[in-house]
């Protein structure tokens, strides 16, 4: 696997390295080593599959906080999605910045996700579908989101003429006047 770090400490896209032959290829997606090598939370205790069967559905910005705060790594394995992070972490000197990943069936691309960073993403295609695996059991009293089109960090969606959310994603509060992170 290629790891290349993002602009974001700690999220990183992965790439996978084929070992090619006439048949096809065959390579890893996942070495619990090669994680801890770079100290990133090894721990899977979860996989979510999120099937979304019309371009122009946007899911997220969402998290869990402590004491369940949880990494993700993340992968398209039919169609094409732009996925977001967002650090908020409010140590770090990328606090509110945000880094967004075009996964697709095609490019096999992953994003991991550390803990602390809200996840969502937009579909760029009908049929799409996003593994998700997981370092916490979902805990919803630890829940939390923030707005996808909030100002405070002015994330630049693909253009369209629809949005498909749904009622919860909408009704986030903006950042600023909001204590989510507790």
């Amino acid at each position: 696997m290629i790891f290349t770090e993002t602009k974001l400490e700690g999220a990183y896209i992965i790439d996978i390295e084929p070992w090619k032959d006439e048949r096809g290829f065959f390579a890893r997606s996942w070495c619990q080593d090669e994680f801890e090598k770079l100290g990133l939370n090894p721990r899977l205790v979860q996989c979510n599959i999120s099937f979304n069967k019309t371009r122009g559905t946007l899911r997220g910005m969402h998290f869990q906080v402590a004491p369940f705060a949880e990494a993700k790594l993340v992968r398209c394995t039919m169609g094409a999605m732009m996925d977001v992070i967002i650090d908020l972490r409010p140590g770090s000197v990328t606090f509110k910045q945000w880094v967004s990943v075009e996964l697709s069936a095609e490019n096999r691309r992953m994003l991991y996700i550390p803990e602390e960073f809200a996840n969502g993403f937009q579909t760029l295609t009908d049929n799409c579908e996003i593994f998700y695996q997981m370092s916490e059991i979902f805990h919803p009293e630890c829940a939390r989101g923030v707005r996808w089109d909030d100002p405070a960090f002015a994330i630049e969606w693909p253009e369209l003429s629809a949005r498909i959310l749904t009622e919860n994603d909408r009704s986030f509060t903006d950042f600023s006047t909001n204590d989510i992170l507790k």
